[in-house]
């Protein structure tokens, strides 16, 4: 079995556990400029650009014609395809890969995978289909595994400027100019119904809106909660710190490598935004 995938995820070397994914990139263009997320470009030299820059960066999806052209070329070594990508509610990428995998017919037998998400979450369900590939389970059993992990697993993150999140559209033009006004820094996730961006909370400061995650998650589980947990900053390493510290104030954390969120995911939110992604450890499925 073979995994495709698109470049809105983020994982650690460690998790991809030496297996050579095949990643669509999706397309950044910056100041005139075309890069391949991940592959022209990494994220320290894509932020550095952004900080020397007042231009915006756009981003593009992968064709299905790209995509076809990929399911083709691998299919010949192992017709079983795992095809999992970036939340449709957030990027055309999904709809991009079912129209390729209907044009491919008999020639594959290509599963999609909407993961309803992005960055470290997305990449919590690709680690689980590495490592049950890794073990020798079969598909049907793998997509278990991803649904439940996506069931149990979120993320939410804070960034200090919404200008990125309204040039892209992810954010309305007058809540977000509304919002820059006032200073205010929001809580976001991604709402596993739709996929899509949903604000939860809000601080004043930057500094406050770090230390809001944590508290908002101990809405949910109580104080002393053993959870998985993984940051993601965009370029922010002292944020990522102190996003920890407040976390284990509260919570008994099993920690996995802080991740470098990807050029095309940071071309939406610009450099600073940290995220945090947890699930509760008693309720997460066993990874093989």
């Amino acid at each position: 079995m073979q995994i495709i995938t698109d470049s809105g995820f983020d994982l650690s070397p460690a998790q991809q556990n030496k297996v050579n994914l095949n990643t669509l990139p999706l397309k950044i263009t910056l100041s005139g400029v075309s890069y391949l997320s991940g592959i022209d470009i990494q994220p320290e030299e894509f932020y550095q650009l952004l900080s020397e820059t007042k231009d915006m960066p756009t981003t593009s999806v992968p064709s299905p014609g790209e995509f076809l052209e990929i399911y083709q070329r691998i299919a010949p070594d192992d017709p079983d395809i795992l095809s999992i990508h970036i939340s449709s509610g957030l990027s055309g990428t999904f709809n991009s890969a079912r129209n390729a995998a209907e044009e491919m017919g008999n020639e594959a037998n290509i599963t999609l995978v909407d993961t309803r998400s992005l960055s470290v979450e997305m990449g919590w369900q690709i680690e689980a289909a590495i490592r049950g590939i890794k073990a020798g389970w079969s598909k049907e059993k793998i997509i278990d595994l991803m649904a439940r992990v996506r069931e149990w697993s979120e993320i939410i993150f804070t960034l200090p400027d919404l200008s990125y999140l309204i040039h892209g559209g992810r954010i309305s033009h007058l809540k977000g100019l509304l919002a820059s006004l006032l200073g205010i820094k929001p809580l976001i996730k991604v709402d596993k119904s739709h996929g899509k961006y949903q604000d939860i909370d809000k601080a004043r400061t930057f500094k406050r809106a770090v230390e809001a995650i944590p508290a908002n998650i101990a809405k949910k589980f109580k104080e002393g909660t053993h959870l998985r947990v993984q940051i993601g900053h965009a370029g922010n390493p002292e944020a990522a710190d102190q996003l920890r510290t407040a976390t284990e104030k509260l919570f008994k954390c099993e920690w996995l490598p802080d991740c470098s969120i990807s050029p095309i995911l940071g071309a939406h939110t610009g450099r600073g935004l940290v995220g945090l992604v947890f699930a509760p450890i008693e309720s997460m499925p066993t990874f093989p």
